[in-house]
């Protein structure tokens, strides 16, 4: 059974309901569909009784995924969603900085710099771009939530993450090592790194008896290689430039630049969703991995959310659909194209349509991913991949189910167990 969200005529979330009896209100004109996705309806007439149960929303958050659930007392499953964050936005405002910049060198060579007149570069507790997109995604995602079930208890799973300990796990058995780190007595690694292989050559052990010493990264850092001393190497300055000549290989295994970013966002973001949610509880993975477990069910985001709001107790699911969801933008950097930006790029409607809409195509529902001047579109699937249709649909074959907004939704079935 998939669940039905019922809201009273001035939108307060009630009790879900059962498909048939949906199918009999509205066959009865008792009420309208207010949403396709999830499917809610909303009662024309105050109901008689507007009794609740009390519902627990449990959410898994997360740096690039998000999953929430929610649960009654008794552990029946009435939502769950995976929500897909943006990570694009560091590189998208790069490449706006890039254009710009270029635009102004060609176009306003003259103009008297203004790089101090940026009010929120000095504003106080201001959060990054990248923060504020995933923090506003989980508010988002539990204000939607709440807007269709009447949410009680709010339970997060947060963690705080030790990026030094995740950089270097041995610290969590020698606790000294958070003061003396292997470099501890060493100027810098390079010293260590000499001291460790003895002042000789890795490669040739002093036979070229050059006696110049290099250090070598074995991953290139141009590859992303790291700069611990797991990817450092003594060289001779002969067996060195033969090296990056091409006329000498090693047979040694580096190590590739650890990222810690996601990391140190949750440390963030924990922080952040437990000072705006009024009276939300805190729960950790461990305890959440266990549950789940213990109740037979997979690795998935909206699992560990159905684990969290259900507070251990084996769930029973009355919805076998999983929202799923993903933040797009506002709107596109690109406003022009061409040498002289002479040709303007279509950003609102063309031929009624918006990128991101969701449309009707013989008989599926897509995702407008771009569209063409000429009355083409290129469309994707619940997925968001895109979608090779032959030929290519042209706009009038298109009826339109949704408007964009600030994210893409759709329903898929719930992973079997």
């Amino acid at each position: 059974m998939n669940a039905v969200y019922v809201l009273t005529p001035e939108r307060r979330p009630l009790m879900p309901c059962s498909p048939a009896i949906a199918r009999l209100l509205l066959k009865q004109h008792k009420a309208r569909v207010v949403r396709r996705t999830p499917f809610t309806i909303l009662l024309l007439s105050p109901p008689a009784t507007t009794y609740t149960q009390p519902m627990t929303l449990g959410v898994d958050t997360g740096s690039c995924v998000v999953g929430s659930a929610a649960a009654d007392e008794q552990g029946h499953i009435f939502y769950l969603s995976h929500v897909e964050l943006r990570n694009d936005i560091a590189t998208t405002m790069k490449e706006r900085a890039v254009k710009r910049r270029n635009r102004r060198n060609r176009k306003t060579r003259y103009r008297p710099a203004r790089w101090l007149n940026r009010k929120k570069s000095i504003q106080h507790g201001r959060f990054s771009p990248t923060m504020r997109s995933k923090i506003d995604a989980h508010l988002r995602e539990i204000r939607f939530v709440q807007s269709l079930l009447p949410i009680t208890s709010i339970v997060l799973e947060t963690g705080t993450f030790d990026p030094h300990a995740l950089k270097h796990p041995e610290v969590l058995r020698h606790k000294w090592l958070y003061q003396k780190g292997i470099n501890y007595g060493y100027a810098n690694t390079k010293a260590y790194v000499l001291t460790r292989d003895e002042y000789t050559c890795q490669h040739c052990r002093g036979k070229s008896k050059d006696r110049r010493l290099e250090v070598h990264h074995i991953i290139f850092r141009s590859q992303w290689g790291s700069d611990e001393e797991a990817n450092l190497l003594t060289l001779c300055k002969t067996c060195h430039d033969g090296l990056h000549a091409g006329a000498l290989t090693l047979k040694k295994s580096g190590k590739k630049k650890g990222v810690l970013a996601h990391a140190t966002l949750m440390n963030s973001i924990r922080t952040q969703l437990l000072k705006r949610i009024e009276g939300a509880e805190e729960t950790w993975g461990f305890v959440t991995k266990e549950h789940r477990l213990l109740a037979g069910l997979p690795k998935e985001h909206c699992f560990d959310a159905t684990m969290i709001a259900t507070r251990g107790t084996t769930p029973t699911f009355c919805t076998a659909r999983v929202l799923t969801k993903r933040c797009v933008p506002d709107g596109d950097y690109q406003q022009t194209k061409g040498v002289r930006s002479e040709q303007r790029i279509p950003t609102g409607k063309l031929g009624g349509f918006r990128k991101f809409d969701k449309v009707r195509y013989q008989g599926r529902e897509y995702f407008i991913k771009g569209r063409m001047s000429t009355g083409y579109a290129i469309l994707m699937d619940g997925a968001f991949s895109k979608i090779d249709l032959k030929p290519i649909p042209k706009f009038e074959k298109l009826k339109r189910v949704s408007a964009r907004s600030s994210w893409m939704i759709s329903q898929r079935t719930m992973p079997s167990f």
